[in-house]
């Protein structure tokens, strides 16, 4: 059996009596009965397709973030709008930069070959993030599993509940308090962004309007802004142009993102922040005086945490036979 896991348990008192931890509980190993091939098949599916396209890494594992923010990690990103339905989370603006739902439903189409019914899209989120981060040389994480899909996806509910790239550090803070995540988790997540990607618009007005006076955000290193400007992002009207998040190494699962930070260079607004209090700086700083392992172990605990946020198990939500659609 597998070992439990159980963050994100919500405990609720009065009318509902006791609502045990019993149905928030993941399991490492859920499906070794009901389809002992599962996570061998996401895992070898990826290892093929990440080694020749490395840079989707990235993208799956935002995806996983933005689906655990909103709902929990219920594949509610998932969904698409339909003639029933309220415009879903795919329409939100935070998410209409995500990349990859057509390599989960090639995922999911060879679990429902192999076993129909039984593995939900829930779970092939989290397991392709965390096998996409480590065929790229990243952390190895655990994956308990045992979630179930979410029925509803509303595009409100994820444009309020994604941290944008604008906030500062006390946004920042409460929407990761929000989801029972600590500064320490908020830092350690940060750091995905080694192998991030960023377009233009996330970062035009601290290059050209930063108070509204077509002025540059002083917090940017001025030589790097100069850098941006002359060549990545040479107008404030691109919406196209895409950035390096970690430049030099976006490819490779490291360090750099601090490095990059201590300097003030981290591109976003959001990234910046993380240097702006005094308890978010001091964990940066231990970060880059640590080891890569050190970190990597850090992160793995943060992402397994951040996995079981509002997971819906035993007879909650259902498992979508595809992952775009509910079940009729």
């Amino acid at each position: 059996m597998g070992r439990m896991s159980s963050y994100g348990c919500l405990v609720v008192f009065g009318v509902l009596g006791l609502f045990g931890c019993a149905l928030a509980q993941l399991k490492l190993g859920f499906y070794d009965q009901t389809c002992p091939k599962a996570e061998q098949i996401v895992q070898d599916y990826v290892k093929k397709h990440i080694a020749s396209a490395p840079s989707l890494a990235a993208p799956l594992l935002r995806m996983h973030f933005h689906d655990c923010f909103v709902r929990g990690c219920d594949a509610s990103v998932l969904l698409n709008t339909t003639a029933t339905s309220n415009q879903t989370e795919k329409l939100a603006n935070p998410n209409l930069t995500l990349r990859g739902f057509d390599f989960i439903d090639r995922v999911k189409t060879m679990l429902e070959t192999a076993c129909p019914g039984v593995v939900s899209c829930a779970d092939i989120i989290a397991l392709v993030a965390r096998d996409s981060v480590v065929t790229i040389g990243g952390p190895f994480w655990n994956v308990p599993t045992g979630r179930r899909d979410g029925t509803i996806s509303k595009q409100s509910e994820a444009l309020a509940s994604i941290p944008a790239p604008t906030f500062n550090f006390s946004a920042l803070r409460t929407s990761f308090a929000n989801q029972g995540l600590t500064v320490k988790d908020l830092v350690v997540l940060s750091g995905s962004h080694t192998i991030g990607i960023a377009h233009c618009p996330s970062l035009t007005n601290r290059l050209y309007n930063f108070t509204g006076v077509g002025d540059q955000d002083p917090s940017l290193d001025s030589e790097y802004a100069t850098n941006l400007k002359a060549k990545k992002c040479r107008t404030p009207t691109d919406n196209t142009t895409i950035l390096e998040m970690d430049p030099g190494s976006f490819r490779t699962f490291d360090l750099g993102y601090y490095n990059n930070l201590v300097k003030r260079r981290g591109l976003f607004v959001s990234d910046a922040a993380l240097i702006t209090d005094s308890t978010s700086r001091s964990l940066v700083n231990q970060i880059l005086q640590g080891t890569l392992p050190n970190f990597f172990a850090e992160f793995g605990k943060a992402m397994e945490k951040m996995g079981n946020i509002g997971v819906k198990t035993g007879s909650r939500g259902e498992i979508r036979k595809q992952c775009a659609f509910v079940n009729s």
